[in-house]
């Protein structure tokens, strides 16, 4: 099957090459000259654990194309994935103006006598399928004006919504064996072409979830802020620990073995953040209000998200008597969660603000995020070339993201090269006993 990608982001360009490494042909689309050229010349251009091998093969084997323009990219194409970024407005609700935009030079490019589905593969509101429609057509009745010619392209597209549900880290796993693929289709021929292109990933037909249009759209927002949700309840339940004497580990252990509850996102750390939930929270929040609704739940969400960071960085501040000026800070993980190069939302970003603003310095080191990190800082912060280079001379230890490299460290070299065994603990990565024999001062969240 022939299929075009629109946008080369984090869902395009693993979508994208996971239908490639499926023998379909797929041209990816995107406005950026330069990371197209780099795409073209075989360079990946994130980072994502097992993305790079496919991407070399089908490459290679001819499967997976680049390009700037978007009418050689949907040539020929059966299905056209929309992929493009959706980011937050000033209000906090989606904008869509990307997606639109797409969706207005298509309506210069379909024909009557070409049958395709439009997918929204990107997040979005209840309701966007619609406005990718009349955007759609808008442009094409600005251009054929005669109603016949109108009418026949109304009935040879229709706009599909099929949201991701890719986790930063693992998303070539999810993509190629996913746990549910949700589709929000009218027509039956809409449905067997997305039949069709999702088939080879499907081992259980029951994991292939059709649905209206707006309930797959209202899906992709409810899955995120659910998770949301356990992930900021836990990290209330951590901080009534701290005030209890209670252990958030062995709860956490004790309600994850309950399968209503299930294990995942019952971490207390320092938050969520990445490119998904802090705005499709908001989003979702957004949406609920202009319909007159108030979702009490997400308010509280985003209000314990805020709070988590002020709250750890509180435990530094304290135990340096809120004289942090010319402290020197080590960081450990600097993206928003292990195995990606991800810094959106990142809660090392807002303890890094945090001491900058309040006269430390920062040697920070992270394995995949530096680039990135460096784009924003520039020299305000050290970007050291090992975890161990980022400790000399440090006053505390801050570890922000959960990398495995961090978890079973050298604590004597650790020790050897700080000026104190200071050590703050976001993630809860290390034994808390073991860590108060070895450690100066040791703190962890709701232990």
């Amino acid at each position: 099957m022939k299929i075009a990608v629109i946008g080369t982001g984090y869902v395009g360009l693993v979508s994208g090459t996971c239908f490639a490494e499926t023998g379909n042909n797929v041209t990816c689309v995107d406005i950026d000259q330069a990371k197209v050229a780099k795409l073209r010349s075989g360079q990946i251009t994130i980072y994502e654990p097992g993305l790079e091998k496919l991407f070399e093969r089908n490459v290679k084997e001819g499967r997976l194309h680049f390009t700037t323009s978007l009418e050689e990219g949907i040539q020929g194409a059966q299905i056209i994935f929309l992929a493009l970024p959706t980011p937050p407005g000033e209000d906090g609700s989606a904008d869509l103006k990307y997606i639109l935009g797409v969706a207005a030079d298509l309506g210069k490019l379909l024909k009557p006598d070409e049958f395709k589905v439009i997918v929204d593969k990107s997040t979005v509101p209840v309701g966007t399928a619609d406005k990718v429609r009349a955007a759609i057509l808008k442009t094409f009745n600005e251009l054929n004006p005669e109603p016949s010619t109108i009418n026949g392209l109304e009935e040879t597209f229709e706009v599909v919504s099929n949201p991701e549900f890719l986790r930063e880290g693992a998303a070539v796993e999810d993509f190629l064996k996913p746990d549910r693929i949700i589709i929000g289709a009218e027509s039956d021929k809409a449905r067997s072409l997305m039949t069709q292109v999702y088939q080879p990933f499907v081992s259980d037909v029951n994991n292939l979830i059709f649905m209206d249009v707006r309930s797959a759209e209202l899906t992709k927002y409810a899955a995120n802020t659910f998770l949301a949700t356990k992930i900021s309840f836990m990290n209330e339940i951590a901080l009534l620990c701290e005030r209890l004497g209670a252990n958030v580990d062995m709860i956490r252990l004790g309600i994850g073995s309950d399968p209503r509850i299930g294990k995942q996102f019952l971490n207390a750390g320092l938050g969520y953040g990445g490119s998904c939930l802090p705005k499709d929270v908001q989003a979702l929040w957004k949406s609920s209000s202009e319909v007159e609704y108030d979702f009490k739940i997400l308010k509280a969400v985003m209000e314990v998200n805020r709070l988590q960071k002020q709250f750890f960085i509180g435990k530094v501040e304290a135990f340096f008597s809120s004289n942090l000026k010319g402290k020197h800070f080590a960081i450990w993980g600097l993206a928003f969660k292990p195995n990606t190069d991800d810094i959106r939302e990142a809660p090392a970003l807002e303890v890094i603000n945090h001491l900058l603003m309040r006269g430390a310095t920062v040697a920070a080191y992270d394995p995949e995020a530096m680039g990135n990190v460096k784009s924003i800082y520039g020299e305000q912060i050290i970007l050291a070339s090992s975890p161990y280079d980022a400790l000399t001379g440090a006053d505390a230890l801050i570890v922000c993201t959960e990398w495995n490299e961090f978890r079973t460290p050298d604590f004597e070299r650790i020790g050897s090269l700080m000026r104190e065994r200071v050590l703050f603990d976001g993630r809860n990565l290390y034994d808390a006993l073991k860590m108060s024999e070895m450690c100066s001062h040791y703190e962890s969240i709701g232990r």
